[in-house]
């Protein structure tokens, strides 16, 4: 139990629904679903949708998604991949023949077809009790008649002024003299809700097959993007296997690539070698030697995930090597407790060919694991000009060295961060959970996981406690401001590349399911404007 004398959060608790999202808005919409006879699966996609307009910089309908849903705790899991994929005429040749090294952001190359929708659509018809359009309507209320910019959002916001100026159909949302919307203004998107209107009444052909996918596709070709109807009118998502592991009697179940849920699952199985539970409960997680651990098995793992992560729909993976004990333990006792590993090892691997969180439990126990995004803060910073919809910059995952496997391809999904989780402890779910913020999530999972099972920290500290996650592509270790000094000194004695993070590290929600009590207890990430409320 935290210390009641200092400023802080408690763990949320409720008898018979919970909902947790990074928007207070998003969490009551969710509420109401449920209290309309909704399920966990609607309560998330209506949130989602919401969170879509009052977070704008975080999601949109622009994006893609992931889910996990358990079917009253069942551990016979429904898993979806929700992610777009690339216009059917990209490729590695193209990009050579225009001159093209690298894929811009604010450019139509780093837009792949929005999953979102499509996903929304699939998820609900099949699993949902309410029609997609009953669902949406909270979500249409925000963005036609308006709602408050709250603090996280308004920061978010203006850390894109300058890009949001670049596009003029942005600008026109999003800047007024110049300027993004202030804390505690009352902000509009109608275009964004005749876009949701069209949704609610038509269902996803009015995304994939309308008026809406002729305006996304006509301004990306405008701009020089290879994007036609025939893109959008094919997209769909897809159901997938869940993959999972072992950790401290419970198990995890992550979503397969191209998602980073394998590099989540190689972290929980690298800390399960260190120091037991026994020997951690009640110690602090912020220490010299736990701290190098960690850094030193993030590296180790997205070293890996950026050697082989892609889409196994078009290229092979080795997903059992890198989950098998003997690569495991190669990783573990690779780690030098005196000093970081610079130049990262190199290990000999099996030959292959060229290879916005919510969590909902309801009154049956249904419980839903879903995150929406547009990957970078507003994503491309593109907005489609009659739609009001802001696309997603997921291009940018690809690579485009041809030798890589996930180099751009048509009709290919990119290297994906966002991964929903479900804990399970006697075949029964525990706890829903997520993180968010781009490449540190599968970091996120562990450092959430194990100071939740290990350190014996409640719900909401163990998403309290300080953050630090090292670039996979910089090398560098950012830690927020709350490390202390001294051991931020001592870590680059180890030869850490060191820098206080400018922004917070992540958000995350979880709930926690007390079988035996009939208790749900959440959580919600303090570094984000939202929260977790129940009934």
């Amino acid at each position: 139990m935290r210390n009641l004398q200092l400023p802080g959060r408690s763990p949320v608790r409720s008898p018979n629904a919970m909902a947790s999202t990074s928007h207070p808005l998003s969490t009551q919409a969710a509420l109401d679903i449920l209290k309309k006879g909704g399920n966990a699966l609607d309560a998330a996609v209506a949130a989602s949708a919401v969170q879509c307009v009052v977070e704008p910089g975080s999601t949109g309908i622009g994006g893609d998604c992931f889910c996990l849903y358990s079917k009253g705790g069942s551990t016979d899991l429904v898993a979806y991949n929700g992610s777009g994929r690339a216009p059917l005429a990209a490729n590695a040749d193209w990009f050579k023949e225009h001159g093209i090294a690298e894929i811009p952001r604010q450019s139509p190359h780093s837009v792949t077809i929005p999953g979102a929708v499509d996903a929304w659509d699939r998820l609900v018809r099949d699993h949902g009790r309410l029609s997609l359009g009953e669902i949406l309507q909270p979500a249409i209320d925000y963005a036609r008649n308006g709602y408050p910019i709250t603090s996280r959002v308004a920061v978010d916001m203006e850390s894109q002024t300058e890009r949001l100026a670049k596009s003029k159909n942005a600008a026109r949302v999003f800047l007024k003299d110049g300027k993004t919307p202030t804390e505690g203004s009352l902000h509009h998107q109608k275009a964004l809700a005749d876009s949701l209107e069209k949704i609610a009444t038509e269902g996803r052909d009015a995304f994939y097959t309308g008026e809406i996918a002729r305006d996304i596709v006509s301004y990306l070709q405008e701009l020089g993007g290879l994007h036609t109807m025939e893109d959008f009118k094919i997209a769909t998502g897809e159901y997938v296997t869940p993959i999972q592991t072992d950790y401290r009697g419970h198990t995890l179940y992550e979503c397969p690539p191209n998602g980073q849920g394998v590099i989540a699952l190689m972290l929980m199985k690298i800390m399960d070698g260190f120091d037991s539970a026994e020997d951690l409960k009640g110690t602090d997680p912020i220490t010299l030697e736990r701290m190098h651990q960690e850094i030193e098995a993030g590296r180790l793992a997205y070293q890996d995930r950026n050697f082989f992560l892609c889409d196994t729909a078009k290229k092979d993976m080795p997903l059992d090597w890198m989950l098998s004990d003997t690569h495991i333990d190669e990783l573990r006792t690779s780690i030098n407790p005196a000093h970081s590993n610079r130049p990262m090892p190199k290990f000999t691997a099996p030959n292959h060919q060229s290879t916005v969180y919510i969590t909902v439990v309801d009154e049956d126990r249904n419980c839903c694991s879903f995150i929406n995004t547009v990957f970078e803060t507003f994503g491309s910073v593109l907005m489609a000009p009659k739609s009001g919809i802001m696309l997603q910059n997921r291009g940018q995952g690809f690579t485009l060295d041809p030798d890589h496997p996930n180099c751009i391809e048509g009709g290919k999904r990119p290297l994906h961060t966002i991964i929903p989780g479900m804990l399970a402890k006697g075949g029964r779910i525990v706890m829903p959970f997520g993180v968010m913020g781009g490449q540190y999530q599968a970091f996120g999972h562990m450092q959430f996981l194990t100071r939740l099972l290990d350190f014996g920290l409640d719900i909401q500290q163990a998403m309290d406690a300080p953050r630090f996650f090292t670039d996979p592509y910089s090398d560098i270790t950012e830690v927020e401001e709350t490390v202390p000094e001294e051991i931020i000194l001592a870590l680059k004695t180890l030869g850490h590349e060191i820098e206080v993070a400018k922004r917070p590290i992540g958000g995350s929600q979880a709930i926690w399911i007390d079988w035996a009590q009939g208790v749900l207890t959440a959580g919600s990430d303090p570094r984000k404007d939202g929260c977790a409320m129940g009934y």
